[in-house]
């Protein structure tokens, strides 16, 4: 399912810089989608219709109990895909079957808003979900009740930034995409306009 050629790699990092410089995801909203959306969903107010608000990509880092580096390498990582710093997070009890202690760092996350989430989403659509092997869509069961999308990625590998022979430990990873929905079939709607495959229902 992972791609690991280098040289696959490479093209995709070289593809990837062409596509950060345009924004086009963006503008495609603006000029296209939003319209679109508008007239099929049948709304008055085009302040009204739904739009992305923000991207989160979450990792847990479990073993940072015992590896207290792990956070470090993590955080790298993070950072070299989505573009911008993370942030730790901390465990908000102590459960004592784990050995977790309230505060313990267990995580990495990163919020994107404006023209990083945009750019982030650009990539995540049209060079690594394109690139995953034996991929058949996305399921609309990741879409919550308020319209917001869920994807959970098993390796970091996927993001043409991560070089296979350079990392530490192949490490799973979530995104959210938030939007001002309200609801699964109106979030439905603006993900699928905005390119984000999704396996077909009978």
């Amino acid at each position: 399912m992972i791609i690991r050629n280098l040289e696959c790699v490479k093209s995709v990092i070289k593809e990837y810089k062409f596509v950060f410089k345009m924004s086009r995801l963006k503008d495609n909203y603006n000029s296209k989608v939003k319209e679109k959306l508008m007239k099929d969903l049948k709304m008055a107010n085009i302040f009204a219709v739904p739009k992305i608000k923000k991207a989160v990509i979450n990792v847990g880092v479990g073993e940072s109990i015992i590896n207290k580096k792990a956070i470090e390498k993590v955080q790298e990582q993070i950072e070299q895909i989505a573009g911008q710093k993370s942030v730790v997070t901390l465990a908000r009890k102590s459960v004592a079957a784990f050995k977790i202690r309230k505060g313990l760092p267990i995580g990495v996350k990163v919020t994107l808003r404006g023209e990083r989430m945009y750019m982030f989403l650009d990539k995540l659509i049209n060079i690594v979900i394109p690139r995953l092997r034996d991929f058949r869509g996305i399921s609309p069961k990741s879409i919550d009740q308020h319209g917001n999308l869920n994807i959970g990625f098993t390796e970091q590998t996927i993001f043409p930034e991560i070089e296979y022979d350079k990392i530490d430990k192949i490490r799973g990873l979530e995104i959210t995409i938030v939007t001002s929905a309200k609801d699964k079939e109106k979030g439905k709607k603006l993900f699928e306009m905005m390119g984000i495959p999704f396996t077909k229902t009978n």
